[in-house]
């Protein structure tokens, strides 16, 4: 079913078929499901599909695919597929099991993820990814995953920010790794029995389309510089975010947007990419030339007070600050919610603290340069016992104590905002399926049903949901509808996109001029945070928008790459992506500019309420924006109308 166009929509955005079922939300998937095409065992095995990505939802989709019996291959720039960017993840994956008896239920965490995402996600794929979410649960079990368990045996279960209930499994601080090792196994599986290929230090950089239909992707393997050209009957991309845009992150120092950047220079349109999440509870930066920020996970905040000096400049131990002198600035605002209020509020109002100089580490705290807020467990360890503390975040008190040389059990841990998850990316349709036909997006990757900002330990959920049931079914319903020819490494688009992207490192190998990759990317993260991070305003984004095409004059005149006698070349990949970033910072600016409302993470200081709360208009931008690029043009912004038939639009109160 087509949405129906805005007023004010153009006739191209017709384009923009979502595919949502008809019918009652409750039953919509499952019925979904009994009228997608199948196609037999036997004729799946001549079939290949090319997968993009190692993480959960690469690595999930791959090994269900091929257990259905296609021919798969997995390009991936790790040499493990166990090195994936998912392994960092720590708190936990959501799901609607009711293991508390709080209350919890399918319809609850449907609300809870459309509420959390400020209605700017489709309810009928918020619904879809809540009605998955307890299989995903009882599959990663049979996997083996090691969730946290109670006294009893029975599986346990923490709170996350934005809910008021107990809904996420965990495995100490580190689900996402157990989860991807779980992932991984049943994929290693499939390598043995010969039905996946396994393509590691490849990095994809353009994307093969023949007759306008996805086929291919153009890889340089990492180790020996060789340009090679992979083909299949379907393309699935599950690279992972673009956080790294703002060159400090919680991601690897090697996530990148290349694969969602080459997709849609070749007509994937992008969706909602200003919908970006700073995360508020981060190991402080420390320095200008660190090359990451850790993830502290959100699941501390269950039993973490955080608080800051009442007094603007107060630089003494924490110790010494006695409670009426400390302001629990979260608590205080939001008294329902308290500590757990989603991520982009908690970022939001510690950015406030730290403008008025509250802010304390590092820095002139008087002038509001310090960035950190206190982290105090000491309520808990009183009440529950060091021992039972160091049961449930023993590893991430470890790794705090290694980075920052401080004991978390004898002051507060001192954390900060910092870039995190990116809610946009390929606009895809109810299938998963991009706006060029046979390129299925997952994962972080796609714009998914996380809306202008994602819950806590949802992300998990929804990688392992696209990867192990939705693109298993959907790819096959649109390989069965859609048969294709062989396509080889000789055929002309292949040759074509070879030839296209040596001739791109060519052009930045010869520029020979003063400016490293490092140095500009830093400024285009430093430019970034300031301008589209936590918040944004108008002049600022134009503003931003004029330095970053300076930066992209920079770039391509005055690049400089070290000339390496071997075809292991860190710098040169490192400058692809930068080109990338610059492109992708850009497009960034103008659908923040564009979208005149305060929503979620996209907070536009003009348009706030008097308390300092996101204020949306659901009167012009109830919609999904879904850029397309056009070569040596403006990009075109296309919407997808949104509608609300299970859950009221209404004012995103946690009080």
């Amino acid at each position: 079913m087509t949405a129906a166009p805005m007023a004010n929509a153009s006739p191209d955005d017709l384009r923009l078929d979502p595919c949502l079922p008809a019918g009652p939300l409750a039953t919509a998937w499952e019925r979904t499901l009994l009228d997608l095409p199948r196609i037999s065992p036997a004729n799946k095995r001549g079939l290949r599909v090319l997968v993009v990505g190692s993480g959960l939802a690469g690595a999930s989709a791959a090994a269900t695919l091929a257990e259905q019996g296609y021919a798969v291959d997995v390009v991936t720039y790790h040499d493990s597929p166990r090195r994936a960017h998912s392994v960092a993840a720590q708190g936990g994956i959501n799901a609607a099991k009711n293991y508390a008896g709080d209350g919890d239920s399918i319809e609850r965490l449907f609300r809870d993820t459309v509420k959390g995402g400020d209605f700017r996600a489709r309810e009928a794929g918020c619904h879809r990814l809540a009605e998955i979410s307890g299989r995903l649960i009882d599959h990663c079990v049979a996997q083996g995953v090691p969730f946290a368990r109670e006294y009893g045996g029975t599986l346990a279960n923490r709170s996350f920010g934005g809910a008021l209930v107990s809904r996420t499994f965990y495995a100490r601080g580190q689900t996402g790794q157990q989860l991807l090792y779980g992932a991984v196994q049943a994929l290693l599986r499939q390598v043995e029995a010969g039905r996946v290929r396994l393509l590691c230090r490849r990095d994809m950089l353009d994307l093969i389309t023949v007759d306008g239909v996805a086929r291919g992707v153009v890889c340089r393997h990492q180790l020996s510089g060789a340009l090679e050209c992979h083909t299949a009957h379907a393309v699935l991309l599950a690279s992972g975010g673009y956080s790294n845009v703002y060159f400090l992150s919680t991601n690897a120092v090697k996530s990148n947007a290349t694969a969602l950047w080459c997709a849609h220079r070749r007509g994937a349109w992008f969706a909602n990419p200003c919908f970006t999440q700073v995360h508020p509870t981060c190991i402080p930066s420390g320095g200008a030339f660190q090359s990451k920020l850790t993830l502290m996970s959100e699941s501390l905040r269950n039993d973490g007070r955080v608080w800051l000096p009442l007094r603007p400049g107060d630089d003494r131990p924490p110790a010494e600050i006695p409670e009426a002198e400390r302001d629990y600035f979260l608590e205080r605002h939001y008294p329902t919610y308290g500590n757990l209020v989603p991520r982009d509020v908690a970022s939001r109002r510690a950015r406030e603290r730290f403008l008025a100089g509250q802010g304390v580490g590092p820095g002139d705290g008087g002038s509001g340069g310090a960035q950190g807020v206190y982290l105090d467990l000491a309520e808990a360890i009183a009440r529950d016992g060091r021992a039972a503390i160091e049961a449930r975040y023993g590893n991430l008190l470890q790794m705090y104590a290694r980075i920052t040389g401080e004991d978390p059990f004898a002051r507060p841990l001192r954390i900060a905002p910092a870039p995190h998850y990116t809610m946009g990316g390929l606009w895809v349709d109810y299938h998963l399926m991009s706006t060029i036909p046979g390129l299925f997006v997952l994962g972080e990757a796609n714009f998914s049903e996380h809306g202008a900002n994602r819950l806590g330990a949802s992300a998990l959920m929804q990688g392992l949901a696209d990867g192990y049931v939705i693109a298993p079914a959907t790819v096959t319903a649109w390989l069965a509808g859609h048969p294709q020819p062989e396509v080889g490494p000789e055929h002309p688009a292949c040759r074509a996109a070879i030839a296209a992207v040596r001739a791109r490192i060519d052009h930045l190998s010869a520029i020979g001029g003063s400016s490293s990759v490092d140095g500009l990317h830093r400024e285009l993260g430093l430019l970034m945070l300031d301008v589209c991070g936590i918040s944004r305003q108008a002049d600022g984004l134009r503003r931003g928008l004029e330095e970053v095409a300076q930066l992209t004059r920079r770039f391509h005149d005055d690049l400089r790459l070290p000339v390496v006698d071997t075809p292991i070349q860190g710098e040169l990949e490192k400058a692809l992506r930068l080109e990338d970033f610059l492109g992708l910072a850009d497009l960034m600016l103008r659908d923040a500019l564009a979208r005149e409302e305060s929503c979620g993470a996209h907070f536009r200081e003009e348009h706030q309420s008097e308390t300092g709360e996101a204020l949306r208009d659901d009167a012009h931008f109830a919609h999904i924006a879904a850029w397309e690029h056009r070569q040596g043009s403006v990009p075109q912004r296309h919407i997808e109308p949104l509608r609300f038939s299970s859950v009221v639009p209404q004012a995103r109160d946690y009080r």
